[in-house]
């Protein structure tokens, strides 16, 4: 079973940084991980993805966020910098896995980020 635990989402002020947290559980091999948002009225939509060691950012948010991943402790991270009151939403953590020939693919529970102006 696969699991994924997000943290580190809050208020902040405008210009402030914010860093997300999201560990997962279970036996697998993963295949990418990625952050997505969902503001509302709006579509969830991709911030960032990292796969095989590449990755990539909306372009809303490049220059301004950094997607990470420690192999390790199976935790993804998501560095938010320069925030602006547009970035607000929920952030959820996506993870794409697979065991054998049984494909994953799992969800956070999402985490809130508000930006003050």
């Amino acid at each position: 079973q696969v699991q994924l635990v997000e943290s580190g989402g809050g208020l902040v002020q405008a210009g402030g940084s914010l860093r997300l947290s999201c560990v997962a559980s279970g036996i697998f091999t993963i295949n990418a991980m990625g952050w997505y948002r969902q503001a509302p009225g709006k579509q969830r939509e991709l911030v960032a993805i990292t796969s095989s060691g590449s990755t990539n950012y909306a372009d809303s948010v490049k220059g301004r966020f950094t997607i990470s991943r420690d192999s390790v402790k199976n935790t993804l991270y998501l560095q938010m910098n320069s925030l602006k009151p547009e970035d607000t939403a929920v952030y959820y953590c996506n993870l794409e896995a697979s065991l054998g020939s049984v494909r994953y693919n799992a969800w956070g529970q999402g985490t809130q980020v508000t930006v003050s102006s």
